[in-house]
């Protein structure tokens, strides 16, 4: 088995493989990345298609067997790979709906579940880099990993691309004034009663230079500023790139739940003092705790749906952590699953991630359906479902949704927002938004 220290310098070639995918953990937690690519099966869920959103992820996830978890190995050992469009919480929540597109072409489908028999697991603890396969038999699985091990190996090592990798300046979707008039007309139907909170975004478009792709991007963002939820996903003509810092939810084996809810922003200092002002500024904000502990009550409820009675606990409200380009609040809550629920019970009864819609979940989507355009993947997930039954799963902040189009260039969108409150000042909102956008901004513009 080759070593996995080239694993990041393979990304922009990895993503010239069918179905290429990848899950980059980047930071000072992180423990385990994964590259996938062939999938073995697939199922979409298109905009256009009535089904049931619960019933096609349980069918696409009947074959997790519980008693093929193993300890002694990472948590993802094969099974499926998902992404799950923002909308597809409308679905769930029988609201109105409306689809994903970028620069008027096809609409994006809600959901995408593949099933990929084999996994490269790189373990950034030990630096050992591990392949894993399934199959009906130990001869199909071993030749699940010796074709994962052979396109591996013929990915060839590249330096992440420096200068400005978009074919010139992000177009901003909503003015800086549109954007603080909205803000304030939520804070206004907040102070009305209609709700508590409410996430709001705003999106910037633009397209790669010829011969850029995805995969750059993604080894770009990764050398920049690595995550703890990196990801990579090709769809074909379009793509996925998240750089990540927040878990939706992850579920161990024995049906242990954790969901890691972000409310509360400081960009970075230019000094160190500078830093720490702004750090101790985020943890001292009564608004910034207060928006914060608005989404633990909410995540606390969703996972209640799904856990066992008198479960569900917070070990941790309001804890500081640190990227890239930003301070951060982070709270932990915990949960333990009821008998006989699995993962996609899990998704389906928390979908979508609370800290970016808001509380009332449902008003709040309403409002952001009233407020903004569609999302697609940005704010939905990727997570992937293990054979032995754990997942975990993302939240798609940081997020830029890629299509290729007829001149074979990738356009592509990207967004951010913030949780709006009662007391929220629009202007301070809207350069919250600049903020959560400056990585990958640089890494497009080259500054």
């Amino acid at each position: 088995m080759p070593r996995g220290e080239g694993l990041f310098a393979r990304l922009s070639g990895w993503f010239e493989h069918t179905g290429a995918a990848a899950l980059i953990s980047g930071g000072e937690h992180a423990r385990f990345s994964y590259l996938m690519a062939e999938p073995a099966a697939e199922t979409e869920l298109p905009y256009t298609d009535a089904r049931e959103a619960a019933a096609v992820l349980a069918e696409a996830t009947a074959f997790v067997r519980p008693q093929d978890h193993r300890d002694d190995l990472p948590p993802f050992t094969g099974g499926v790979i998902g992404l799950a469009g923002f909308e597809l919480g409308l679905r769930l929540e029988s609201l109105k709906r409306r689809p994903f597109r970028i620069e008027g072409r096809g609409a994006w489908p809600e959901l995408v579940v593949r099933l990929y028999p084999a996994v490269l697991a790189f373990d950034h603890e030990t630096g050992r880099l591990v392949a894993i396969g399934r199959g009906a038999n130990e001869d199909d699985a071993r030749t699940a990993c010796e074709r994962l091990i052979a396109l591996y190996e013929a990915t060839p090592e590249t330096r992440p691309l420096q200068g400005p990798l978009a074919d010139g300046k992000l177009r901003l979707e909503t003015p800086d004034d549109v954007h603080e008039d909205k803000v304030a007309a939520v804070v206004r139907q907040i102070h009305a009663g209609d709700l508590f909170q409410a996430n709001l975004a705003r999106g910037w478009t633009g397209r790669l230079k010829a011969g850029v792709t995805p995969g750059d991007i993604a080894a770009a963002l990764h050398a920049r500023g690595p995550a703890p939820f990196g990801a990579m996903l090709r769809l074909g003509e379009r793509a996925i790139v998240s750089n990540s810092p927040e878990r939706f939810i992850r579920l161990d084996a024995s049906g242990h739940m954790e969901t890691g809810p972000i409310k509360g922003t400081r960009p970075r200092g230019p000094t160190p003092e500078d830093d720490a002002r702004l750090a101790a500024e985020l943890l001292a904000s009564a608004k910034d705790r207060a928006e914060n502990l608005m989404i633990v009550d909410l995540m606390r409820h969703d996972l209640s749906r799904v856990a066992d009675i008198g479960s569900v606990a917070v070990p941790r409200l309001n804890g500081l952590e640190t990227y890239a380009n930003v301070h951060h609040l982070v709270s932990t809550v915990t949960a333990q699953l009821a008998q006989g629920r699995t993962a996609a019970d899990v998704l389906t009864a928390s979908f979508p991630p609370g800290s970016i819609s808001g509380a009332p979940k449902v008003q709040a989507m309403k409002v952001i359906a009233e407020m903004e355009a569609a999302r697609g993947p940005y704010c939905g997930s990727l997570f992937f479902i293990d054979a032995g039954g754990a997942m975990d799963s993302s939240v798609l902040i940081r997020t830029l949704a890629f299509e290729r189009d007829d001149s074979r260039v990738w356009q592509f969108r990207a967004a951010a927002g913030g949780g709006i409150v009662a007391d929220s000042d629009p202007r301070d909102e809207r350069i919250e938004t600049e903020t959560k956008l400056s990585l990958i901004r640089s890494v497009l513009e080259g500054h």
